[in-house]
């Protein structure tokens, strides 16, 4: 009973940990295409390391390239939020209108209205 139960263990834990390396590998690929700061012989180089040695590889360019990474899925994300505002039609303009009338109605408090306004205009 106990060496199922152990064995099950084992089991998820493997798949769980095979699951995040896959997740991560698929990660550093895709950061690996966005990049535009390398040339794509560099990228190739990237990519038959990955194929070569996968632990390895992914490890060594998250460890040599987290900082742009990071940078770049900042990047990322302010393109969606502001292609997300253009295609729904809000205007950061109309998000502090809104929030002074909340605030003029003292619906939201003086620090809410602070923290919102930066989040707005950040």
């Amino acid at each position: 009973m106990i060496a199922s139960l152990w064995n099950l263990l084992v089991s998820v834990a493997i798949i769980f940990l095979f699951v995040m390396w896959f997740w991560l590998l698929i990660t550093v690929i895709g950061d690996i295409f966005r990049r535009s700061d390398s040339s794509g012989f560099a990228k190739i180089l990237w990519i038959l390391f990955l194929l070569l040695v996968p632990l390895l590889g992914v490890f060594a360019y998250i460890l040599t390239q987290s900082r742009g990474m990071a940078e770049r899925q900042a990047q990322q994300v302010a393109r969606a939020r502001a292609d997300l505002r253009e295609f729904v039609g809000v205007s950061p303009a109309d998000e502090l209108e809104k929030l002074a009338k909340l605030k003029a109605t003292n619906q939201i408090s003086d620090d809410e209205y602070q923290k919102l306004r930066a989040r707005v205009i950040g």
